[in-house]
């Protein structure tokens, strides 16, 4: 049985254009028709949806989370757990809280164990109900960068990535990430903010270590992504192939350039530094971390707006599970983005749709609502472009045709 489903405002993310009184048709898991509610009428067995007092819109797409943290105020928490199951039924509550807001696609960022591409499969075969998800795996670091553990000397493990620390070391671990069923490989070009003892803006992986990996990604149909902030270790993961930098908070104008000049994607996350500057120290976490994300968070707006004249691509990502930023609340993204960066709401809304959807690869399936793309729609009681902060409040949501919000 087909649904019929009536929409007030329709922003379908082809482009930046709003339709009113729009009808949309859903039969099993593909949009079969979009058209104007006065020339396409319900038959008789179809069930009937009606959104015709809200702002109806492409699934989104959140292309920057770990589903295994929850917002903690001390990301040390993995180290915390009894063992992997506790890990494992975390990620699975964390990514609906997710579907629930609205993110009916997320690119997990990097878990432990391979926690991302089990949870994968437990929704892609039925088993459990969440987003689909495009998944990473093990990230890549070096000794002592970003994803390494900082425990005694004499304890090697408990981080979330695989140490490499020479080009036949990246060869090995990429090869084994793709063996697992990673979606992509993630790597750590620079030090972090919430990794004790690095330095955000210190280049971690090496130009020729980046540049094995990229290059084994590709030949595999991979895409990659680098989690970095300082500016020579944006520029040499550009150089070196990359699909996407992560963060870039620390970036300088040649690395803005270069990015519009390769056309690799920038995922802003502006929240994840936001939130950590915000709670501060009185929330437990620790004044490191938070002397690191004021840096980063310093100069970040003016780089992106520099980047948006550019017309460097920005998607959307948020780094939810960093701290006190938790899954499914991460909508106040949006907000931020027009706050710091300048971008007009209509801009997050296809960062998080069609531009997301193009960087995944999979904007002949998703990204945006037409004909014969899957039935990821989602739906707010107030239109975002007249007040971008309703976006932390989805009202409905339906993934592959099936409603899961209403």
């Amino acid at each position: 049985m087909a649904t019929y489903i009536k929409c007030g405002q329709l922003f379908a993310a082809k482009d930046e254009t709003v339709l009113k009184d729009m009808a949309v048709v859903v039969d099993g898991n593909k949009i079969v028709k979009v058209a104007p509610a006065a020339e396409l009428a319900p038959e008789a067995d179809w069930e009937v949806l009606d959104l015709s007092g809200k702002f109806v819109m492409p699934g989104l797409i959140d292309a920057h989370l770990h589903v295994g943290m929850s917002g903690e105020p001390d990301t040390s928490a993995y180290s915390h757990y009894s063992g992997y199951g506790e890990i494992a039924l975390t990620a699975m509550l964390n990514a609906q809280a997710d579907l629930m807001a609205g993110f009916t696609t997320i690119r997990s960022e990097g878990d432990i164990n391979f926690i991302d591409v089990d949870l994968k499969k437990m929704i892609n075969t039925g088993k459990v109900w969440g987003p689909r998800m495009f998944v990473s795996g093990v990230p890549l670091s070096s000794t002592g960068g970003h994803g390494d553990s900082h425990f005694r000397p004499d304890i090697d493990l408990g981080g979330m990535a695989f140490k490499v620390d020479n080009p036949d070391q990246c060869r090995a671990a990429a090869r084994k990430v793709i063996k697992y069923g990673a979606d992509q490989i993630k790597l750590m070009a620079t030090g972090g903010v919430m990794s004790m003892g690095d330095e955000p803006g210190a280049p971690e992986l090496t130009y020729e270590e980046m540049k094995t990996i990229c290059d084994l990604a590709k030949s595999h149909g991979k895409l990659t992504t680098a989690h970095a902030h300082g500016a020579a270790g944006i520029k040499n993961a550009i150089k070196a192939g990359i699909t996407s930098i992560e963060h870039g908070m620390l970036i300088d104008d040649e690395g803005i350039q270069m990015l519009a000049d390769y056309g690799t994607y920038l995922i802003p996350t502006v929240i994840a530094a936001y939130q950590i500057v915000a709670n501060g120290v009185e929330a437990g976490i620790p004044a490191w971390g938070v002397e690191k994300a004021e840096r980063c968070l310093k100069n970040h707006g003016e780089n992106l707006k520099k980047m948006r004249k550019l017309g460097v691509k920005i998607g959307f990502g948020t780094d939810a599970a960093t701290p006190y930023n938790k899954h499914g609340e991460q909508g106040f993204e949006f907000e931020l983005m027009t706050r710091y960066g300048d971008f007009t709401p209509v801009e997050t809304l296809l960062a998080a749709t069609k531009v997301n959807s193009e960087m995944l690869r999979w904007d002949d399936k998703i990204g945006s609502i037409e004909e014969g793309k899957l039935a990821d729609i989602v739906a707010f009681d107030v239109s975002p472009l007249e007040d971008i902060t309703v976006m932390k409040n989805c009202t409905f949501v339906m993934k592959d045709g099936v409603v899961y919000k209403k």
